[in-house]
C-alpha cells in the first residue's frame, strides 16, 4: 500500500508540553499525610482552647488524640527497629514528646508530634514524587495499538499483547505503541518526552521510533522490535527503580555511624538530665532541657542528606536516556578523572558507509555506473561491507541490476555476472595482480585517509575503487572536548582496529593517545595500569570485547542501542539511545549531586551543632528546638529533590565545571 494512502486528517493536535500529564501522587493518598493532617487539625483546635482558658477536660483529650494520630506510626517503626536491636530516631522523638508531657509540657510535646509527623509526611511525599517522575514515563505509552494483520485488516489490541515482528499502524496525532522501525510512511515524531529533543524528528522507512512518542501529520506502519517489557520506557523505569533500592557508600557510612551516634546521644541525654539533678537542679528544668537536647541532637537531617540528591539524579538521568544502575554508580561517576573509549560502535555508529566512489581513468564509467555494478554483485551478500555498497546505491536512487552466478570467497570478495559482465568486488590485496599502478595508488590514498578500500573489476580489469568507512556519531567532537575539560586529560582511544584507521578517527575528534590492535585482555591491562596509578577510569564501550574492560574500570558505560547483552549487563550505566553527549552531562549531574550531599551535610551539621550549644549553654525553648530540628530535616530533603527538575539536566549539559584540583598524570603517559 503506498504511503500516501496512509495519510488521514489529523485529529486536534496536542500541544507541546501537554504530551503526557505528569503523574502526581495525591497528598492524601499517603497514610503519613492523612495522620499528620489529622494531628495538625486537632492541635489547631486544642491550642486556642488552652490559650483561651478553657477547662482541661475540653482541650486535654484533643492533645491526647494528637499524640496518638501523629505518633503511632513513628512509634511503631521505632519499636520494630528496636526488636531488631536498632535504635531508630523516630522512637527517640516519640519518647521526647512523652517526656515533655510527663512534666506538664503537654502543648510542647504535642507540637513536637505535629511537626515530626508533618516532616515525615513531607519526606514521604518527596519520595513519592521522585517515584512519580520515573513511573510517569509509563503514562506516555498508549494502552492500545492498531495491529495490522497479513491480509491488511486491523484490530485494536493492548500494547502489552504486541510481540516482536508485529506490524502496527500509527495514525496522525496518535502515540507510537511500541519500540520499532518504520516499514512504510513518512511523518514527524515528537520525541521530546523521551529524548528531550526540542523539535519533532522526521521519520522515514528504516528509522527507529520509540513507544510513547507522538506522531505528527503522517501515518506510519511500524514493525515492532521490542516487547513492551523491553521498551526504552520500561527499561528506564525498571533500572531506575532497581537503582533506587541501592545505597551509596556515603549513605552506608552515615547509617553505620548513625547507630553509634544515637546510642551516644541517649547516654548524653541521660547525662544532661542527671548531672544538673545531682548538682541540685530542679527536676522539671532538667528533664525539659534533656528532652530538648534529645530532639535537637538527633541525626535526622544527616540521615536524609545523601539519598535524595542521588536518587533524584538517577531519576533525572533515566528520563533522559541514561540508565544508572545504582546510587553507588551515581556517586562514583562524579569521581571520574580519566576516560577511555572504544572506537567502533562507541565513537562511531558501527555501520560502514560508502564515502568515496572513484572510477579509474580509462574505465569509461561514471560514479553511478560503477556503484551500480558493485551493488549488483554485492546484493546477494550478507557481509557488512556489501550492505554498505547496496545501501549507497539505493540512497542515490540507483536500480540494483539482476545478478547471476554469484560466488563468495571469504577474505577475498564476491564475483557475479551483472549485465552480461563478470564483476568482482573485494580486497585489493587479493584482486590486484600487479602491472597497473593506477588502482594501487587510489587504494593507498583511501587507506591513508582511514578508509577501507574495495576494488571493483569488470571482466578481470580494474574499473574503480570504493572507499568505505564508519561514521562518527553526532556530537563526538564536542563530547571529547567536554570530557577533556571535565577530567583535565584527553580521553584515550582503546580499539582492536588497525592503527592507521584508529589514528585517523582519533585525529578527527582531538584524541592524542591511541592504542590500537588491542585484544580484550590488552584493554583490561591498560585500565588496571591507570587504576594502579590512582586514576578513576571511566570506560565507554559497546561490544563483547569491551565487557572485561567495563568490569575492570572504576565505572563502565555501555552504548545501549547496539550494545551486546554482555556489555549491557557488565556496565554500570547504559546510554539507551547512544547519544554521546549524555556522557559528560551525566558526569556533571553526578558532580552536582555530590555537591548537594556536601551542602546537606553542612546544613545538618550547622543546625545540630548550633541548637545543641544553645540548649546546653543557655535556654532553648522546646518549641523552637523542635522547629529548628524538623526544619533542617525538611530543608535537606527538599534541597536534594532540586535535581529532579529537567532544567538541572539542561544546565549539566551546557556547563562544564573545572576539572578536579588534583589531576594525576595523563593516562597515556608512561
Amino acid at each position: 500500500m503506498p504511503s500516501a494512502t496512509l495519510r488521514r486528517p489529523a485529529p486536534p493536535a496536542e500541544g507541546r508540553g501537554t504530551l503526557a500529564p505528569r503523574r502526581r501522587t495525591p497528598v492524601l493518598a499517603l497514610s503519613e499525610a492523612r495522620w499528620a493532617g489529622t494531628a495538625l487539625a486537632l492541635f489547631l483546635i486544642a491550642l486556642p482552647l488552652q490559650l483561651g482558658g478553657a477547662p482541661v477536660w475540653l482541650w486535654g483529650p484533643l492533645y491526647a488524640v494528637v499524640y496518638v494520630t501523629g505518633g503511632w506510626e513513628p512509634a511503631w517503626a521505632g519499636l520494630t527497629a528496636l526488636r531488631e536491636k536498632t535504635l531508630d530516631v523516630d522512637l527517640l522523638m516519640v519518647v521526647a514528646a512523652i517526656g515533655a508531657a510527663s512534666i506538664g509540657q503537654v502543648m510542647d510535646g504535642a507540637l513536637l508530634i505535629v511537626i515530626f509527623a508533618t516532616s515525615g509526611a513531607l519526606e514521604a511525599l518527596a519520595t513519592a514524587r521522585t517515584q512519580d517522575a520515573v513511573r510517569g514515563l509509563l503514562d506516555l505509552a498508549p494502552a492500545t495499538a492498531n495491529r495490522v494483520a497479513d491480509d491488511g485488516s486491523e484490530e485494536t489490541v493492548a500494547t502489552g499483547e504486541l510481540v516482536v515482528g508485529d506490524t502496527i499502524l500509527v495514525r496522525p496525532g496518535e502515540r507510537v505503541g511500541a519500540d520499532g522501525r518504520v516499514l512504510e510512511g513518512t511523518s514527524e515524531i515528537d520525541q521530546a518526552t523521551i529524548t528531550g529533543e526540542p523539535l519533532p524528528v522526521v521519520k522515514e522507512t528504516g528509522d527507529e521510533v520509540f513507544a510513547g512518542t507522538l506522531n505528527g501529520t503522517g501515518a506510519l506502519r511500524v514493525k515492532v522490535e521490542r516487547d513492551a517489557a523491553d521498551s526504552v520506557i520500561a527499561r528506564i523505569v525498571a533500572m531506575v527503580e532497581e537503582a533506587s533500592a541501592t545505597k551509596a557508600p556515603t549513605q552506608l557510612f552515615i547509617e553505620k555511624v548513625e547507630q553509634r551516634y544515637s546510642i551516644g546521644m541517649v547516654i548524653a541525654t541521660l547525662a544532661v538530665f542527671l548531672v544538673p539533678l545531682a548538682l541540685g537542679g530542679e527536676l522539671t528544668d532538667s528533664l525539659l532541657r534533656a528532652m530538648t537536647f534529645m530532639i535537637v541532637a538527633s541525626p535526622c537531617a544527616v540521615v536524609l542528606a545523601t539519598m535524595p540528591p542521588l536518587l533524584s539524579a538517577i531519576a533525572n538521568a533515566g528520563r533522559h536516556g541514561v540508565l544508572v544502575k545504582s546510587a553507588v554508580v551515581m556517586e562514583r561517576l562524579g569521581q571520574v578523572d580519566a576516560v577511555a573509549l572504544d572506537k567502533t560502535g562507541t565513537l562511531t555508529e558501527g555501520t560502514p558507509r560508502v564515502t568515496d566512489v572513484r572510477p579509474l581513468t580509462g574505465s569509461g564509467l561514471d560514479e553511478n555506473t560503477l556503484l551500480t555494478l558493485a551493488a549488483g554483485a554485492e546484493h546477494p551478500s550478507e557481509h557488512p561491507l556489501a550492505r554498505a555498497v547496496v545501501d549507497a546505491a539505493r540512497t542515490r536512487g540507483l536500480g540494483i541490476p539482476e545478478t547471476r552466478d554469484f560466488t563468495s570467497a571469504p577474505g577475498v570478495g564476491v564475483t557475479a555476472t551483472v549485465d552480461g559482465s563478470a564483476v568482482s568486488v573485494g580486497a585489493p590485496a587479493r584482486l590486484l595482480t600487479g602491472g597497473d599502478d593506477t588502482p594501487a595508488a587510489a587504494v593507498r590514498e583511501l587507506e591513508a585517509g582511514g578508509r577501507t578500500a574495495v576494488l571493483v573489476l569488470r571482466d578481470g580489469a580494474p574499473v574503480g575503487v570504493l572507499g568505505i568507512a564508519d561514521r562518527l556519531r553526532p556530537g563526538a567532537l564536542a563530547t571529547i572536548a567536554a570530557l577533556t575539560t571535565l577530567t583535565g586529560a584527553t580521553p584515550t582511544l582503546l580499539t582492536g582496529d588497525n592503527p592507521r584507521a584508529a589514528a585517523h578517527l582519533a585525529g578527527e575528534v582531538g584524541i592524542t593517545d591511541v592504542r590500537a590492535g588491542l585484544l580484550p585482555q590488552d584493554k583490561v591491562a591498560a585500565v588496571r595500569d591507570w587504576e594502579a596509578a590512582g586514576r578513576k577510569v571511566l570506560v565507554v564501550g559497546d561490544g563483547v570485547n569491551d565487557a572485561p574492560a567495563l568490569a575492570a574500570a572504576h565505572t563502565g558505560i555501555a552504548m545501549g542501542r547496539a550494545g551486546s547483552d554482555l556489555a549491557l549487563e557488565t556496565a554500570d550505566a547504559v546510554v539507551v539511545r547512544d547519544e554521546l553527549a549524555t556522557i559528560p552531562t551525566v558526569l556533571n549531574l553526578s558532580r552536582a549531586a555530590r555537591r548537594l550531599v556536601t551542602q546537606n551535610l553542612v546544613i545538618a551539621g550547622v543546625f545540630i551543632t548550633g541548637l545543641t550549644i544553645w540548649d546546653l549553654a543557655g535556654h532553648l525553648p522546646l518549641p523552637l528546638g523542635v522547629l529548628g530540628h524538623e526544619g533542617s530535616t525538611i530543608l535537606v530533603a527538599l534541597n536534594g529533590l532540586r535535581l529532579l527538575h529537567d532544567t538541572t539536566w539542561t544546565r549539566a549539559g551546557t556547563t562544564t565545571p573545572a576539572p578536579p584540583e588534583t589531576v594525576a598524570p595523563d593516562p597515556g603517559g608512561e
